[in-house]
């Protein structure tokens, strides 16, 4: 086990490269959930993502000999960041094994400093096999995401961070995806106020270390499907699981769609971008997996680097969730003056169209009909039921998509 000496001559190591992330208090998602949240922001630094701690902390315990050969590693994208930054401090060869799935941002921002990029693998675990491997054939120096004791004591740096910003602690919600976030902090809290709870929070797609902390002995997943791709870890590494069981106080998991919901209540209420592996927190709290009434609850934010094309969908997908959205086909007489009966219909309940198509070719269109899917800016669901009602009155057949 790491212990709080580790972390604290992490903390030395780091100083004057990396942020000091700022610990803000909520006060939007305070008042909405009856508790004192504060986001601790590491969406904010270097890298756009709290590996860099771990990654720097280790590269700076390499020996010459080690450094001038380089190093390699496995990683979904942040601990590539991270690595490949400290590399370049450092004026070393990096090689980053990223899964072929890994987000453009990251792939961009690892190559932008420098380092060699390999893309291999349908998720982490497979990409991290073809590192070790490359690692020997090279004689480089691998550097494990999360199964590290450097690596570990660098992430455990954030807790130190957070017992000074703020005093009065009752629970850190920490992202779990290998388990090195989890355990260096844990590690520095439970040493030196271990009245905190320490709760880790998994993806349900990605939910090995939960089933594996809850038997008692590894229970890797077959596969792993979740937004989180941060924290997308199939198999438990037995070290870690070790390491966690005696830190962490509960485990619980959140899914796909209540961390979406999270992203972008961050984005629109909190005007914070995260990814999802950052989210997971906020997540379990938003949909009442915890008791929290009353309490001090900080969340770390452990990344920003989303995928710009993710974040769309998601804020899309939320808008038709919070009906703020609508998407519908109606099906309607294909002949001059139809459509805009249609639309004067949406304008007379100040509905906004901002998409519109007309087909008339479907197979699945009796004669003399035609299709128009159309897409509506609304004001609620009070509102989407107005449209629906004059819809209904006007005898159109309509469904929502």
């Amino acid at each position: 086990m790491i212990t709080l000496e580790d972390i604290k001559t992490a903390k030395q190591n780091l100083d004057g490269v990396v942020h000091y992330t700022p610990l803000a208090h909520a006060p939007i998602l305070s008042k909405q959930l009856g508790a004192n949240i504060y986001l601790k922001k590491e969406n904010l630094q270097l890298t756009g993502s709290f590996k860099i701690r771990g990654a720097f902390n280790k590269i700076s315990t390499l020996n010459e000999q080690q450094k001038n050969k380089g190093v390699v590693a496995a990683s979904a994208g942040n601990h590539a960041q991270g690595l490949a930054y400290s590399a370049a401090y450092y004026d070393i060869n990096a090689t980053i094994v990223m899964p072929e799935a890994t987000p453009l941002t990251k792939v961009s921002g690892v190559k932008s400093y420098g380092a060699n990029v390999i893309l291999h693998g349908a998720n982490y675990d497979e990409a991290y096999s073809y590192a070790q491997n490359y690692a020997q054939e090279k004689d480089l120096t691998f550097v494990h995401p999360f199964a590290d004791d450097e690596v570990i004591a660098g992430q455990g740096t954030i807790a130190l961070e957070i017992l000074e910003q703020l005093d009065q602690i009752d629970m850190i919600i920490i992202p779990i995806g290998g388990g090195g976030l989890l355990t260096g902090m844990a590690t520095a809290l439970k040493a030196l106020k271990p009245s905190i709870k320490i709760v880790g929070v998994v993806a349900s797609g990605a939910n090995a270390m939960k089933n594996s902390y809850e038997e008692q002995k590894i229970l890797n997943s077959k596969q792993v499907k979740t937004i989180a791709d941060g924290i997308a870890v199939r198999d438990v590494t037995p070290k870690m699981l070790t390491y966690i069981t005696p830190l962490v106080d509960k485990i619980i998991e959140v899914e796909d769609q209540e961390i979406a919901s999270a992203i972008l209540f961050l984005l629109e209420r909190q005007k914070i971008v995260v990814e999802g592996a950052g989210a997971v927190g906020l997540a379990a709290i938003l949909h009442n997996k915890l008791d929290i009434k009353g309490k001090n609850i900080v969340l770390p934010l452990s990344g920003g680097n989303i995928d710009v094309t993710m974040l769309a969908q998601i804020i899309e997908k939320g808008l038709v969730k919070t009906s703020r959205k609508m998407n519908m086909i109606v099906t309607l007489v294909d002949k001059p003056g139809s459509l805009m009966t249609l639309t004067d219909i949406f304008k007379q309940t100040d509905a906004n169209i901002v998409q519109i198509d007309y087909d008339r070719n479907s197979i699945q269109l009796d004669f003399g009909e035609a299709n128009v899917t159309i897409a509506l800016e609304t004001k609620g669901e009070e509102h989407q039921e107005q449209i629906r009602e004059q819809l209904k009155q006007h005898n159109y057949k309509f469904k929502e998509i």
